[in-house]
């Protein structure tokens, strides 16, 4: 189901930190979207830490978007900028003597777009990790202009960081479309009771939440989770 002229719904995904299963939760999305019949690519903009593959230096979360995406761009359009360091993204560029800038992302945005019926951009971390001295994941989410899903790593805590990541989501002027909950903690007490505590304050839908696994396997659990209307 592959749209023409016109470019694909595409969402931004941030977490409420890092190692929150934002990635796992942004795959099990792809799968989502492709079991309904959609073409759906997703495109990670800035990762840090890498390894050869193959003559390609590849992201892990790059390798996991492009193995749930319909088909293969290329890292070029998926990840346009790769530094190889697992360190802060600002810290990584620093050491290789790069500036990460958005004018790469957006165009690769656009590309995408074209290309597919549904894009789903992951940033890196959470809301805020610096990108440069002067840009960060925030600052890249407002010029992709992008509606913003949240992933909620559940776990204690959960609560306070859904809603400072939703107040400077707001202070941005981007518009949450949804949040998806990524059991993340299998001894979480009062799971349940902390869900209903964040349906009841975060203005928007909630997508679906993903179950604890050992696996991981995002397309194992696509049907608890949904795109955004």
């Amino acid at each position: 189901m592959t749209q023409q002229n016109k470019p694909a719904r595409a969402w931004f995904i941030t977490g409420t930190d890092t190692e929150i299963g934002k990635t796992h939760s942004t795959c099990a999305l792809l799968h989502a979207a492709r079991a309904q019949g959609f073409t759906a690519l997703g495109m990670k903009p800035v990762a840090a830490g890498a390894e050869l593959v193959d003559g390609e230096q590849v992201n892990e979360d790059v390798a996991a978007l492009r193995a749930a995406s319909s088909f293969d761009p290329g890292l070029a359009l998926l990840n346009p900028w790769c530094l190889a360091s697992p360190v802060a993204p600002h810290i990584a560029a620093e050491e290789e003597g790069v500036r990460i800038t958005p004018g790469p992302i957006v165009d690769a945005l656009a590309v995408l777009r074209e290309r597919a019926d549904v894009v789903l951009v992951e940033g890196v971390g959470g809301f805020r990790v610096p990108l440069a001295d002067d840009y960060d994941t925030a600052d890249l989410a407002v010029d992709l202009a992008l509606p913003v899903v949240l992933v909620v790593g559940l776990r204690l805590g959960c609560i306070n960081h859904a809603l400072l990541t939703l107040e400077a989501i707001e202070r941005r002027g981007l518009r949450l479309a949804g949040w998806v909950g990524n059991c993340i903690d299998p001894k979480m007490l009062r799971a349940t009771q902390n869900i209903d505590s964040l349906r009841a304050r975060i203005p928007a839908p909630l997508l679906g939440v993903l179950p604890w696994s050992e696996t991981r396997d995002p397309a194992a659990h696509s049907d608890r989770v949904r795109l955004p209307d």
